[in-house]
């Protein structure tokens, strides 16, 4: 049966930007990547789960890899909503992204009509998209469903021969800037222990798309969920841990009116 999905105009014309040539192996597995300045956020692995820091008011973005020789189309939902029309459905029923063997595509935003998107904001559940909608049964949570198209193989050594000299995308300078600014996200976070983390929509930005008809495989041959949550919610799951100069209330827990002794003297100046 064909199926009729979303290409990403804007994904394949700057295929150096975002496409990285990869070389298939029978292990490979489909990525989900989530970008903060273009940098990806450590995934922390937690009783069964996949965990990402929420960093409240930063725009965010989602990089999907196909690491299979055919077509893949991959349903992508933030917090239970399409990423395409914010519909919630089954993966097979989604409208899906398109990517080609062994692509990388960025999705950076709600895709709002043919030619924009709104970005993927990091917010409170009061301030998300979802709660705009009045969905809020999935928020926190990130998933991507990927489906193989049938279609004859393509060889590898032809696709990364092609791809080759598009990817020139150094990515060391974001990962210095980040780095500070995630620290001032945390400390802000802590502050508001009880905000749950949620996606809204962000400015708007050009992302032209166009469908294209691809017939799939039945099943989906891979599926990734990710929970994402604020610094202090993720310490409260166990998901993070604090160390104990971290955590004002223990040390406070921990102190003595009295240590034995007499006062000492002050240092001598000499």
């Amino acid at each position: 049966m064909n199926y009729r999905f979303m290409c990403s105009i804007a994904a394949c014309l700057a295929l150096g930007a975002c496409a990285r040539p990869v070389v298939a192996s029978p292990t490979a597995h489909a990525t989900v990547e989530i970008l903060v300045d273009g940098v990806p956020q450590p995934h922390y692995a937690h009783r069964g789960r996949w965990y990402v820091e929420a960093l409240k008011g930063r725009e965010y973005a989602i990089r999907l890899h196909n690491p299979y020789e055919v077509r893949v189309a991959v349903a992508l939902s933030v917090d239970g909503l399409n990423t395409i029309d914010a519909r919630e459905t089954t993966a097979q029923g989604a409208h899906k992204w398109v990517l080609g063997p062994y692509q990388t595509v960025t999705i950076s935003g709600w895709q709002t009509s043919q030619t924009d998107a709104r970005r993927f904001e990091f917010t409170t559940e009061a301030q998300s998209y979802g709660q705009a909608l009045g969905k809020v049964t999935n928020l926190g949570t990130i998933s991507a469903v990927f489906f193989k198209e049938r279609a004859p193989a393509i060889p590898p050594d032809v696709f990364v021969e092609r791809q080759d000299s598009r990817e020139r995308a150094p990515r060391s300078a974001p990962a210095a800037q980040d780095a500070g600014s995630a620290a001032g996200e945390a400390s802000q976070a802590r502050k508001a222990p009880e905000e749950y983390a949620a996606t809204g929509m962000g400015r708007r930005t050009d992302h032209a798309v166009t469908q294209v008809w691809l017939d799939l495989e039945d099943a989906p041959v891979e599926t990734v969920n990710i929970r994402y949550e604020f610094r202090p919610q993720l310490v409260r799951l166990g998901v993070l841990r604090v160390a104990p100069q971290d955590n004002p209330l223990q040390r406070r827990e921990r102190a003595r009116g009295f240590e034995p002794g007499f006062a000492p003297e002050p240092p001598r100046q000499h």
